[in-house]
């Protein structure tokens, strides 16, 4: 079968390699065939060299969807013939956070397709606690969508109750985008995104997203006290991990309010304690996701709570893998959601 490999920074490799067969399943285990794979900007940053947590050479792919082909004899989630994806975190299941069930900041996780191998390849055997069965309906190209979609669901989970609040989510790029999606479903009276390009926020208009601001043009203060007025906004998602955009949230949100950060930053950014003391702010970290994330995420793609065909920039056979990323390079402007076709 054919494995997409990143031996090292900007060189992907394609190998022919023995596929896994239905008889080397455990009884909990299931075999894949992989249908669409997503690439996202984690695996970007891994692809240049910028990744601090990724062991290579590793195996590509942990946003994906995909048929099952056999399952072990104690699997009961799904059978043959089923679509699904899956979660790509590996888990201890003994360390203090996986006993009271925050497995994804276990204290040993590994993730595929960073410091385990991934799913790029023709056939894959996953465990069954971390398959989530695809509607029937939904599309390849959604279903391995829904592993970014559930990272916005936790960071939206991580905000706290959005019911009726307005909320900034800055930077407007695939995850600010769900998650700017994800606060809408979860009840938000008015969601502002904000970003430095225009691109961007047109999709995010095109995904329902009505209230952008281009904070290159507008300061953050300034619109959101033309758009909220004295209702101000009360949570606040940081997907762009940059200074700026941090320090103006912390500025700009009213007091006692919630900053989500969701971006990964390059350099840790220097920020005023006065504000987060002060306007006594509450600042929540959020990583990955959890099962039920998963399963929230594919209710609201099902549903059409969550908008993702404006998303998908482009898609690209199994053996252009390498030149998918250098699209992605060359169209970093444009550029949001790309898909491998298997």
């Amino acid at each position: 079968m054919r494995q997409a490999v990143l031996v090292e920074p900007r060189h992907i490799e394609i190998h022919e390699v023995e596929a896994p067969k239905a008889s080397d399943l455990t009884e909990h285990q299931i075999l894949l065939k992989i249908k669409r794979i997503g690439i996202c900007g984690s695996e970007i940053h891994s692809y240049h060299g910028s990744h601090p947590a990724t062991f290579y050479p590793v195996v590509q792919g942990h946003e994906y969807s995909a048929e099952v082909v056999a399952t072990g004899k104690a699997v009961t989630v799904c059978k043959a013939g089923d679509l699904v994806t899956a979660r790509p975190q590996l888990v201890c299941g003994k360390c203090k956070p996986c006993l009271r069930g925050e497995y994804n900041i276990c204290e040993n996780l590994k993730v595929q397709a960073f410091q385990a191998n991934g799913a790029a390849q023709d056939f894959f055997i996953v465990d069954d606690d971390r398959v989530a069965v695809l509607p029937k309906e939904m599309s390849l190209d959604y279903g391995a969508m829904i592993e970014p979609v559930a990272v916005a669901v936790h960071a939206a989970m991580r905000g706290g109750d959005l019911q009726d609040k307005n909320v900034v989510v800055s930077g407007a790029g695939p995850i600010g985008n769900l998650v700017a999606q994800v606060a809408r479903a979860r009840g938000a009276k008015r969601v502002l995104i904000t970003d430095v390009s225009d691109f961007r926020l047109e999709i995010a208009r095109k995904c329902g997203i009505t209230d952008t601001l281009n904070v290159t043009k507008t300061p953050l203060r300034e619109g959101v006290s033309e758009l909220f007025g004295e209702a101000n906004f009360q949570a606040a998602f940081e997907v762009a991990g940059a200074e700026s955009s941090i320090r103006s949230l912390m500025e700009s949100i009213e007091k006692g309010g919630t900053v989500v950060v969701v971006a990964v930053f390059g350099k840790d950014p220097a920020l005023s304690m006065f504000y987060l003391g002060e306007h006594e702010l509450k600042m929540i970290g959020t990583l990955m996701y959890r099962h039920e994330d998963y399963l929230t995420a594919i209710e609201l793609v099902k549903t059409g709570a969550v908008s993702l065909s404006p998303l998908i920039s482009n898609h690209f056979r199994f053996e252009e893998y390498d030149e998918a990323y250098k699209y992605i390079e060359e169209h970093n402007a444009t550029s949001m959601k790309v898909i491998i076709n298997m």
